[in-house]
C-alpha cells in the first residue's frame, strides 16, 4: 500500500505517526508523511529518513485563535488541502493514516474530498476537534480508551514492555511534567525532596529546560543529590529505572508508565483542551491502576499517603491495561479493511 500519515503538532501525535510508518515500512508499505510547519513536525521528521518523502505546508491551529486570526489559520488550512489534494494524487494514495493535531487537517480533509480511504488513531479520552468532525467519514477509528472494535492497544515503544517488571517498593521516584516542564510539578518535588530524601528515596526529575537551572540550584542548597534533566532524549531509560512516577497525563506519558509497570500519581495539566489530560488519567483510576488529583494545594501529603501504600498491585493492574504491538494491530486493521475492498 501507498500510506499518507498526517498529523502533529505537539509530540503525543508525532510518537504515533513515528511508531505506524515504522510498522508499516516493517511490512513493506510506502509511506510518506504531510505536518505543518508549525509545532514539532519538522524537528521530529525535517531530517529523518523514516518517510519516502516530507511535506511541510504552511497552517497553524484554529481552535485557539479569535477573529481574524481564525479567518487566516482556515484559510491556510483551505490552500493546503489543495496542496494535500495534488500530493495524494501524485503519490497515488491508498490511504491516509491521521492521528490528530491541526497538522492533519489538510491531508484528512484531502481524503474525503478525494475518497481516498481515511483511518484515525485518537490519543486521548476525549476527541479533537478535527478527530471529532472527520470520524464519521473515516473508514477506521482507533482508541485505547473505547471498547470493542474500535479499541487498541496504544503504541508504546518496544523498550517499555521488555523493561516491565512489577514494583513492590519506591526505591526511585520520577517527576514528569512533560517535555516543556511544569512548574507546579517542579515546586512540588522540591516540596517533597527533604522527605524522599530522609526516606532514601532516589530523585528522578525531568523539569524542562526554562526551569533547568533554578531546580538544580534548588536542590543543591537543599543538599540532595538528585538527578535533574531539562530536556533528554533519554526519558524512556529513566522511567524504566524508576518505581514510583508524579506525572502530567499526556497520553504518551501515561500508557508508556502503564507499559513498563509503573504506579503514577498524576496532575493533569489544567489548561489542556477539553480537558483531556483529566479524562486520559480518569480512565486509569477506574480500573485502579493510579492516583489523579487535580493541580492545587494540599498534594504532598497526599503523594506521601500514596507512596506509603503497597504499590505492587497498582504495578499489576497498570501493566494489564496496555499490551505490546499497538501499532502492528492498527496497521494489520487497515490491511484486512482495504484487502475486503478489493
Amino acid at each position: 500500500m501507498n500510506i499518507v500519515l498526517t498529523g502533529g503538532g505537539t509530540g503525543g501525535h508525532l510518537v504515533i505517526a513515528s511508531a505506524l510508518a515504522t510498522e508499516a515500512k516493517k511490512r513493506g508499505h510506502r509511506v510518506v508523511f504531510i505536518g505543518s510547519q508549525s509545532g514539532q513536525d519538522y524537528q521530529w521528521f525535517g531530517e529523518s529518513t523514516l518517510f519516502e518523502t516530507t511535506y511541510f505546508l504552511e497552517t497553524t491551529g484554529v481552535v485557539n485563535k479569535t477573529g481574524l486570526g481564525k479567518v487566516g489559520a482556515v484559510w491556510k488550512i483551505i490552500k493546503a488541502v489543495v496542496l494535500s489534494k495534488a500530493i495524494l494524487r501524485e503519490f497515488n494514495a491508498d490511504v491516509v493514516i491521521s492521528v490528530g493535531g491541526f497538522s492533519a487537517a489538510p491531508a484528512a480533509l484531502a481524503a474525503v474530498v478525494s475518497k481516498t480511504p481515511l483511518y484515525i488513531h485518537e490519543q486521548n479520552a476525549v476527541m479533537g476537534t478535527l478527530n471529532r468532525l472527520l470520524r464519521p467519514y473515516a473508514k477506521g477509528f482507533y482508541s485505547s480508551y473505547e471498547g470493542g472494535e474500535h479499541h487498541c492497544d496504544y503504541p508504546v515503544r518496544e523498550t517499555y514492555f521488555h523493561h516491565r517488571r512489577t514494583r513492590k517498593k519506591v526505591k526511585t521516584v520520577i517527576f514528569l511534567g512533560g517535555s516543556q516542564g511544569a512548574m507546579f510539578i517542579n515546586d512540588l518535588a522540591l516540596e517533597l525532596a527533604a522527605w524522599l530524601d530522609e526516606k532514601g528515596i532516589k530523585i528522578i526529575h525531568q523539569c524542562g529546560a526554562k526551569e533547568e537551572e533554578r531546580i538544580k540550584a534548588a536542590y543543591h542548597a537543599l543538599g540532595i543529590n538528585a538527578e535533574v534533566y531539562g530536556f533528554t532524549s533519554r526519558i524512556g531509560e529513566l522511567i524504566i529505572r524508576s518505581d514510583f512516577a508524579i506525572s502530567r497525563s499526556g497520553a504518551s506519558t501515561l500508557w508508556e508508565l502503564c507499559a513498563t509497570g509503573i504506579p503514577a500519581f498524576y496532575i493533569p495539566y489544567p489548561s489542556a483542551a477539553g480537558d483531556h489530560q483529566y479524562h486520559n488519567a480518569s480512565y486509569v483510576i477506574e480500573h485502579q491502576a493510579g492516583w489523579c488529583e487535580r493541580q492545587g494545594e494540599g498534594l504532598a501529603e497526599k503523594l506521601k499517603k500514596a507512596m506509603g501504600e503497597t504499590i505492587e498491585p497498582m504495578s499489576k493492574r497498570a501493566m494489564a491495561l496496555i499490551a505490546p504491538n499497538g501499532a502492528k494491530t492498527i496497521i494489520e486493521k487497515i490491511e484486512i479493511l482495504e484487502e475486503n475492498a478489493h
